[in-house]
């Protein structure tokens, strides 16, 4: 735990000042207490009440974000290279441009087997080093073995992190910035021939969960989600990419990461959560929100919490394998192929590749020449 703390106090120090500091919510804005009293006072009576509120909280995320009017996209063909063959699977190195002159970065994991048609999953990763997000163990793993299953999976680098070197990863409005690499890499994943659009689904841990519940609030072609370990009733986020902007809170109106979170019913969800952060307290606080939200639409058996009370915050193994029976069951995937004699799922065969083998760009496929670099420039491009 004091890891995680000491992550979120430097994400603090880091983020700047883009309003009023009394409408940025920072980490545990809320006390434990406050954030459950938030949600009895935020309980909708009704389900037109609810979808009222759901879109003041749509609104104020837009214009908090300054992304009313989302950029154009850009029409240039991705960089997709290295393909390499692995068991049940393959990998490939991704980067295509979210604004004319910014690249994101990631890999791209395909099933071996040939199907009709695929589900899509965009796998956002969280904050950590050592190897950072989309290397990880536990990110590659996910990725390879969703891959098995049967779906086309996409992860993607943070900003500042991974091959993503043009600006740090405590730029100023990095919130912006990774919504909009988020909403392009949905539209990616989209182009890859054979995928889905009725069966795409999202999941990410800690500052990945919160990439997870925020596209999902605002992009209806999510149609499945778990954010893992992030969605708290007092905790914000404690990173700029997080809420280094004002998307919680204008004036007189008040919204949290539960609400955000809300925002997905009726369409598939599924919470993990831990007794090591702030998520301890979902199975009395946060999940009795949601069930209620969801009781609305009549759509009670949509939602769900696995609740790992001796454990950390990460994605670790049991994290996971919590998450893939969810997924198989709402987007059609293969648990099967995953499972081994013992009926336990095998991650096994998921290789862990070396960083390099995983690059977007190296000495053979250098960083195109139009790409900004340094945290004025991109700035400057996200203000234009």
């Amino acid at each position: 735990m004091n890891k995680i703390l000491a992550l979120a106090c430097f994400c603090l120090l880091c983020s700047g000042n883009l309003t009023a500091q009394d409408e940025l919510c920072k980490g545990a804005y809320f006390t434990e207490a406050q954030g459950k009293a938030f949600l009895e006072e935020h309980t909708p009576a009704s389900l037109n009440d609810w979808q009222y509120r759901a879109e003041q909280i749509r609104a104020r995320i837009r214009e908090g974000m300054q992304l009313e009017t989302l950029p154009a996209k850009p029409v240039s063909e991705p960089i997709i290279h290295s393909k390499k063959i692995m068991d049940g699977y393959t990998v490939e190195n991704v980067a295509f441009e979210s604004l004319p002159g910014f690249y994101v970065t990631g890999n791209l994991y395909r099933p071996l087997r040939p199907q009709k048609s695929y589900a899509g999953i965009l796998c956002p990763h969280g904050h950590g080093s050592n190897p950072e997000g989309r290397f990880r163990e536990q990110t590659q793993k996910r990725c390879a073995t969703l891959a098995r299953m049967g779906a086309i999976v996409f992860v993607w680098d943070m900003i500042g992190q991974g091959d993503s070197k043009q600006c740090e990863h405590s730029l100023k409005k990095g919130l912006k910035l990774q919504t909009i690499n988020s909403t392009r890499a949905l539209d990616f994943l989209l182009s890859v021939p054979g995928v889905d659009p009725d069966r795409i689904g999202m999941t990410g841990e800690s500052g990945g969960g919160t990439q997870t519940f925020l596209l999902t609030a605002l992009d209806p072609r999510i149609k499945v989600s778990v954010p893992c370990v992030m969605v708290s009733a007092h905790f914000f986020g404690g990173c700029t990419c997080e809420s280094g902007m004002p998307i919680h809170k204008k004036g007189d109106f008040q919204t949290n990461n539960v609400e955000i979170a809300a925002l997905a019913a009726p369409r598939p969800m599924l919470l993990i959560s831990d007794g090591d952060d702030w998520t301890k307290n979902n199975p009395t606080v946060e999940y009795p929100f949601m069930q209620k939200v969801y009781r609305l639409y009549k759509k009670e058996n949509n939602v769900a919490l696995v609740h790992l009370a001796n454990e950390k915050h990460d994605y670790g193994p049991s994290k996971r394998k919590a998450m893939y029976p969810f997924m198989a069951k709402h987007l059609k995937l293969n648990l099967e192929a995953v499972t081994g004699s013992n009926g336990n799922i095998d991650e096994t065969p998921a290789k862990v590749l070396d960083q390099k083998e995983l690059e977007v760009f190296n000495a053979a496929h250098p960083r195109p020449a139009n790409a900004v670099m340094g945290d004025e420039a991109v700035m400057k491009l996200l203000d234009q």
